[in-house]
């Protein structure tokens, strides 16, 4: 029995969630095309049946006879916030299916809200080859898990669990492999069990796999918040450490710094993160315009860099050097900088006169991304996010927001390379006169 098991009585949680992009219907045969994962998922739930004692009903879940209008998204969402090990079946379809992205993004939101609460690595994920896929293949969202193809032998490499079942020599391959993932299954849910959380929209949840064919997208985080010894000598030093990146205002929910914690939500976006402090960059390569000129930073003339997003601490602006550069940053920032105000509402120096103060200093020093924030679906982020679960369910719609500014607004530059003419287009109404043959003395001849 497991630990949750032990102590709260039976965990009737489901074992696991199988995770697997559905096939289109095609052709005239008819039929369930996803029949052969259902048989998959039988072969699951019988041996975990047989190696637990588990309850009927208390085994896995797939949403094999979900509906529109059946209420399929709240349940969806129910068994993702509950379910003990997240099995997703890898396919090339798989990674392009935006359902399979939601899901893969709701439940490994429960393992890093595990870890960040100190429970370390939990690896309730436990992938699947459906069929083969290359590494390369993979999304970067999905790279940081253990995936070995060759552990179950050259077949299952270069078949999958589905090339295992439609070939009737290779059952016996079939049903030894499938014992060994409930195994596994099993294995994982008692030895690291997720605590369940409350049940994410569907509807608002993003997907961890970029769209089909777009290349890899990229995203800068700044940070500006002081260091432990930077701060007025009573200010709490808590939330402080060494340097702006062990920033952590969220301390009485969350054991790990603030810009860890939003890298890794960042990463499982699909997204490739760059990160550094405030007090380290050059800010005319990442803010839109220098500190000495921002008018620099005009979209014609500036090169494209990357979104970024500016993680700031209010407290940053007790230095009035650091609040003279933020005001530059402000006034050179392009359309695809955002920011994100972190305010914890248990932190009663927030809260105090200063604390007001540091509030009224910032419409000041940032004027112009707090209003661009404040016309968009991000006002959460730039009036202040009061608590770390307000912080990871705004961060995701800050990024696709910042993206999408950036796509918009972006100056492209194409690369280097021979100078071709375009062709010009013929005007039907005036045809270009006929040339003149050499030596028929035509018209315009000398």
């Amino acid at each position: 029995m497991n630990t949750l098991a032990r102590d709260h009585g039976p965990d009737n949680r489901p074992y696991f969630f199988l995770s697997y992009a559905h096939t289109p219907a095609w052709g005239s045969g008819g039929g369930d095309p996803d029949r052969w994962v259902r048989m998959l998922f039988t072969d699951l739930c019988d041996h975990i049946m047989a190696l637990t004692d588990l309850p009927a009903g208390a085994v896995g879940f797939m949403d094999r006879e979900m509906r529109s209008g059946d209420g399929w998204p709240e349940k969806l969402s129910e068994n993702l916030a509950a379910c003990r090990v997240f099995v997703p079946l890898f396919s090339p379809r798989y990674f392009t299916s935006e359902m399979c992205g939601r899901e893969w993004f709701a439940f490994n939101e429960r393992i890093l809200h595990a870890r960040n609460m100190g429970a370390g690595d939990v690896p309730a994920i436990v992938p699947a080859m459906w069929t083969h896929v290359d590494y390369g293949q993979l999304p970067d969202s999905v790279r940081h898990i253990h995936f070995d193809q060759a552990a179950y032998g050259d077949r299952y490499a270069t078949h999958g669990i589905y090339g295992l079942i439609k070939l009737k020599r290779l059952r016996d391959e079939y049903e030894e492999i499938v014992l060994d993932l409930a195994q596994r299954i099993v294995r994982v849910a008692e030895d690291s069990p997720l605590p369940a959380v409350r049940p994410r929209p569907y509807e608002s949840t993003p997907s961890a796999f970029k769209p089909r064919g777009e290349g890899p997208r990229r995203i800068h985080l700044t940070v500006a918040a002081p260091t432990r010894d930077s701060i007025p000598a009573h200010r709490d030093k808590r939330p402080y450490g060494e340097d702006a990146q062990d920033w952590n205002p969220y301390h009485s929910e969350s054991t790990r710094p603030l810009p860890a914690l939003a890298e890794e939500l960042i990463r499982s976006l699909d997204y490739r993160i760059t990160i550094s402090s405030f007090d380290d960059e050059d800010h005319g390569r990442h803010g839109g315009g220098s500190a000495t000129n921002p008018a620099d930073g005009d979209i014609e003339k500036a090169p494209p860099g990357r979104p970024g997003i500016l993680l700031i601490d209010r407290w940053a602006l007790t230095d009035e050097e650091r609040r003279y550069r933020l005001r530059a940053f402000d006034l050179g920032a392009r359309p695809w900088v955002s920011a994100i105000i972190p305010w914890n509402r248990a932190d009663l120096q927030c809260h105090s006169e200063e604390g007001r103060q540091l509030t009224t200093e910032l419409e000041l020093t940032l004027p112009l991304i707090l209003d661009r924030g404040r016309r968009t679906d991000c006002r959460i982020a730039v009036n202040g996010v009061s608590s770390l679960k307000a912080f990871t369910d705004i961060l995701p719609t800050v990024v696709a927001h910042t993206t999408q500014q950036y796509l918009k607004h972006a100056v492209a530059h194409p690369p280097a390379g021979p100078y071709v003419p375009r062709p010009r287009l013929m005007d039907p109404t005036h045809p270009p006169a006929p040339e003149a043959e050499p030596g028929n003395g035509g018209e315009g001849e000398a």
